[in-house]
Formats: C-alpha cells, sequence, structure tokens
C-alpha cells in the first residue's frame, strides 16, 4: 500500500520518520523542521489507519510492508516511534537505511519488557481537551492541538488488530544496521533488565531521563541531544 506522506528541507541527505499508534506525521511537527535544518530531506509517513492514508487490513507485517513499497531504500537515517519502531524493524532489512534509530519501540521484550496490550488505547479516540493534557502534563498547546487532530483521523481497529495474537515478543534478535533504542525515561516498555538485553543483542541503548513514552514530544531537545552522532 501506497502511504500519504509530508517532507520537509530539501537536502541531499534523507531522513524518514515513522510515528506511533493513533498519531501521524504530525507527531513529527517540531522535529522534521529541526532535521531539515541539519541538511536534511525529511519524510514523514502516515501508516495505514492513521492519518491521511488508507484503511484496511492491519498487522504488523502489513504496516512494514507499507513501508517498504513508500520510503526509498537506502536513506542515511530511519527513525521509527512505538508502534514506528515495530514496523521498522519489521521493514528495516529491505530498507537498508544506513542508521536505524527506534524510539521507545512497541517490540514486548517478554520476561524483561513490560508488554501492553494496544486495545487499552481504543478509549483515547473520543479524548478531549483536558483528558490529552492530563495524560501529557509537558506537552505544549500545540501538542495537544496535535494529538486531538492525529486521534480525529485515527482507525481504531489498527489497535484492536495488534491485540489477541498479534501481542507477542517482536524484539529484533540482532541489529541489521547501526541501530539505537531510545528509551523513555518516565516511559512505560522498559525496564533496566530489558535496556542491558538490548545491549547484549548489539544494539546501542540509551534514555532521555525525565521523558514520557513520546519523547520527541515531551522534551525535544533531550530527544535531538540524544540522537548525537545518529542524525
Amino acid at each position: 500500500m501506497q502511504l500519504h506522506t509530508h517532507e520537509w528541507g530539501a537536502g541531499d541527505r534523507i531522513a524518514v520518520l515513522i510515528h506511533g499508534i493513533m498519531s501521524d506525521h504530525r507527531t513529527w511537527h517540531r522535529v522534521g523542521p529541526a532535521l531539515a535544518d541539519r541538511g536534511y530531506r525529511v519524510i514523514g509517513v502516515d501508516l495505514r489507519g492513521h492519518g491521511r492514508s488508507p484503511r484496511g487490513a492491519y498487522g504488523p507485517e502489513l504496516f512494514a510492508d507499507d513501508l517498504v513499497d513508500t520510503l526509498p531504500t537506502g536513506v542515511e537515517v530511519a527513525v521509527g516511534h512505538s508502534l514506528g519502531g515495530l514496523a521498522l524493524a519489521l521493514a528495516v532489512e529491505r530498507l537498508r537505511p544506513r542508521r536505524a534509530v527506534y524510539c521507545d519501540p512497541a517490540w514486548s521484550l517478554v520476561g524483561v519488557g513490560q508488554a501492553v496490550d494496544p486495545a487499552v488505547f481504543v478509549t483515547f479516540k473520543t479524548a478531549d481537551r483536558a483528558r490529552v493534557a492530563a495524560f501529557n502534563p509537558r506537552w505544549d498547546d500545540a501538542d495537544i492541538d496535535v494529538e486531538l487532530a492525529t486521534l480525529a483521523d485515527w482507525d481504531t481497529a489498527t489497535a484492536l488488530a495488534l491485540s489477541g495474537g498479534h501481542l507477542r515478543d517482536r524484539t529484533p534478535a540482532r541489529p541489521v544496521v547501526p541501530s539505537l533504542v531510545q528509551i523513555a525515561g518516565e516511559g512505560f516498555l522498559f525496564t533496566e533488565e530489558a535496556a542491558k538485553e538490548l545491549v547484549s543483542r548489539g544494539f546501542t541503548v540509551r534514555t532521555v531521563a525525565g521523558a514520557g513514552h513520546t519523547i520527541h514530544r515531551d522534551d525535544l531537545a533531550g530527544f535531538l541531544a540524544g540522537l548525537e552522532g545518529w542524525i
């Protein structure tokens, strides 16, 4: 499936940004320009069922296949957040970016990680401004506006399709390309044991202290600082 994309900048190097569940390319509204200022042409996708991309059947492999159908191969860096990190990990061998960055990826490292059933996110579809602000106290008004807009355009069937039988450990056995896992210091997906396990598998791991799951919106400066040497 060809996905809707949005671009920032016109540099010679290409960076791709892949959002998490309930969101779309608009989640990167500050990251995209920041990377463009560093000389990148930045491509943000809307995963199927999100934003302006088509609807259809849903599942991790389908999200990954769409990335392969839509994005160029061999880009300088590919960044995936949460569900986007899961989809990127399943597509990375075919996309072959020079570097991959997984931001609090939804891999569910069994035994040492903390799995979350995506079905719980369905209730957020009708969240009002007060609820979004309460769950994300570090966000400014612009990010709350973006969240409300992306929720309105999100198909909740994506979360239901990721529940049940799809909920299993999808942590890569090893990095296919040089890979950074950026962990939210105040997130819910990774324990210290999980971080150590990722290092043992060959990933570089960095934690952004104080940031919640959506690191780039909780602490943009910390997010970008954590990517030094990778972007």
